[in-house]
């Protein structure tokens, strides 16, 4: 066990995520300190609460939570298990574990939140700088579905890469017959 977890602390992928991912995560924490207002124009949809749950910046939520804490927390229990077992987890074994992970960074993040909201510690945007408890289920619901953000961010990177050389080709198949 403390084998795994150190060799976790020491994976490139996993600090390559969760500081990634913090970073994701604090864009918009900066937008709204920079511009002292609670709405994100692109992000702020639909603009308003859905009951008591479902926030009014509800796309900003989808599109952070997709990498921190729920992506982030996946690959940090993927890493953790893959350290484990000695072997790069594959099938069901490495949704699980990524599911796992992304619970558990979603739990320690919510109970970071918890605290901070409890401090009332007021922006200059009018509002509490942390979340209310009651966005947590939303934040749980999309750590769940944050277990395949790494297969898409994946798939993107490899068809970017694709293009890269494609494009690469044609520059040099140009530049040789000039």
């Amino acid at each position: 066990m403390r084998r795994a977890i150190m060799s976790t602390i020491r994976s490139k992928r996993f600090w390559l995520w969760e500081i990634g991912g913090a970073i994701i995560y604090g864009i918009p924490v900066a937008i709204r300190f920079t511009t002292k207002s609670m709405a994100i124009p692109i992000l702020n949809f639909p603009g308003f609460w859905i009951g008591h749950f479902i926030p009014g910046n509800f796309v900003e939520k989808i599109l952070i939570n997709a990498f921190f804490p729920g992506g982030a927390g996946g690959i940090a229990g993927e890493t953790f298990v893959s350290n484990y077992k000695g072997e790069a987890v594959k099938g069901k074994t490495k949704y699980l574990s990524r599911l796992g992970g992304a619970l558990l960074q979603t739990a320690a993040w919510s109970a970071f939140q918890y605290w901070g909201y409890s401090l009332l510690i007021i922006g200059s945007f009018g509002g509490n700088i942390f979340e209310h408890a009651l966005v947590f289920p939303i934040n749980f619901t999309l750590a769940t579905l944050s277990i395949f953000t790494p297969d898409v961010v994946n798939f993107a990177k490899s068809k970017m890469e694709s293009a890269f050389q494609k494009l690469s080709k044609r520059k040099n198949y140009t530049a040789k017959k000039t």
